[in-house]
């Protein structure tokens, strides 16, 4: 998987020369699109395996609060990972940080990068609309990859005209600390997951039990770390959303993929999970 050696070496075709051998890239600089929880975590594993990122958002201020949050995860990381070395620890915490740069302009980036990973919201035609212009501006080589996890991958790749250098790249959340990145059609782990939370949903809104039981069942009886709720409102109640309405239009008389009030009522509201302070539960 990308980032769990140092260099991540791939072979593609060059559109120019399909016929030719295909030639390998070696994958040193690496574009981040989207500076949320997911796009930060990407940038701090990419930085920490010894490449060159530049992460990109919107605005100097969502960048700026994304750099804070890598720093202090790397912290904890390193803390851990040399607990009987301080010295070792910080030294790790700045080279990682020295890979690490940020922009508010990617078309201005791509241009000398290898790879580019988009982390931003689950939406196809935002996707679209992101992946179109890059391709414009990205050199011949470049790899173009997406962290969508529910999306069709060719879907977004009929976007641009590197079809033959485009790949589903789906991490985890925390991304520093989730082992498992998703490259194949399907999503496994989606496919089961966000059924199972939008049944939880479903139950609520019956009014079957409460959100708290529920939560607390799934962890003591199925051995589950986080409640379906507490775990919607980690991901964020937006994402959630664009999923299922994703799913929905492609298969909607499937009972599973049917959208649910109150998740829709409180992403109207913005109440959006833990990043914005409240979702299905309130955060200091």
């Amino acid at each position: 998987m990308a980032f769990v050696t140092r260099q991540f070496v791939r072979s593609v075709s060059s559109s120019s020369t399909a016929a030719a051998t295909a030639k390998k890239i070696m994958v040193k600089h690496v574009t981040v699109i989207g500076g949320g929880l997911m796009g930060a975590g990407i940038a701090q594993v990419a930085a920490a395996t010894g490449h060159r990122v530049v992460l990109v958002d919107q605005s100097d201020d969502i960048l700026a609060k994304s750099t804070k949050g890598i720093e202090e995860s790397l912290k904890k990381v390193a803390k851990k990972k040399f607990a009987d070395n301080p010295k070792a620890s910080d030294e790790f915490v700045q080279k990682t940080l020295g890979n690490l740069s940020t922009s508010t302009d990617a078309a201005a980036v791509v241009h000398s990068t290898d790879l580019v990973v988009e982390a931003i919201v689950e939406n196809l035609k935002v996707k679209n609309e992101l992946f179109q212009r890059l391709d414009k501006f990205a050199a011949e080589h470049t790899i173009f990859a997406s962290n969508t996890s529910s999306l069709q991958i060719t879907s977004i790749a009929n976007a641009t005209t590197r079809q033959d250098r485009f790949a589903g790249l789906h991490f985890f959340n925390p991304v520093p600390l989730m082992k498992l990145v998703e490259d194949t059609p399907g999503f496994i782990v989606n496919r089961l997951l966000v059924p199972y939370l939008m049944e939880a949903v479903r139950l609520y809104e019956r009014g079957d039990a409460s959100k708290e039981d529920i939560d607390t069942a799934m962890k003591l009886g199925a051995g589950y770390p986080m409640g379906p709720f507490e775990l919607i409102d980690y991901v964020g109640l937006d994402t959630t959303k664009f999923i299922i309405e994703g799913w929905h239009e492609m298969d909607s008389q499937n009972p599973l993929f049917q959208p649910c009030p109150s998740l829709d009522k409180l992403v109207a509201e913005k109440k959006l999970g833990k990043k914005t302070g409240e979702g299905y539960y309130k955060y200091k």
